[in-house]
């Protein structure tokens, strides 16, 4: 739609990833990683779960702004309604993709020889 939305898409995907990084590097070792692990603490499974969550949240929202569209409810426009199911089918196809590497390190893990 404007530039300025597309900016503060950019901003939220630069934030996640630097959230996602700052996990990483703060608690995979000793009790800190038990912890992230469990979803106790933050860690990993605490940002999987916003992700997920962020994820869900642009698609209830890109599925409401069709609706009041669809309604004629004033001031919601066609580019405001396709910009938000656009960004909703970037962000799942996203999730879909890291959840493909997900699997396939784990297929990588269990064929490992012991």
């Amino acid at each position: 739609m404007s530039n300025m939305e597309i900016d503060r898409v950019l901003a939220q995907i630069r934030s996640m990833s630097q959230a996602t990084k700052a996990g990483a590097l703060g608690g995979i070792g000793g009790a800190a990683g038990a912890k992230g692990v469990a979803g106790v603490d933050g860690g990993f499974a605490n940002i999987l779960k916003k992700g997920l969550d962020s994820v869900n949240a642009s698609q209830m929202k890109a599925a409401d702004l069709a609706d009041k569209f669809e309604r004629g409810v004033p001031g919601v426009e066609l580019p405001q309604v396709m910009l938000e199911m656009q960004k909703a089918n970037v962000s799942f196809r996203a999730a879909a993709e890291v959840r493909n590497k997900f699997v396939e390190a784990y297929r990588e893990i269990m064929n490992m020889p012991l």
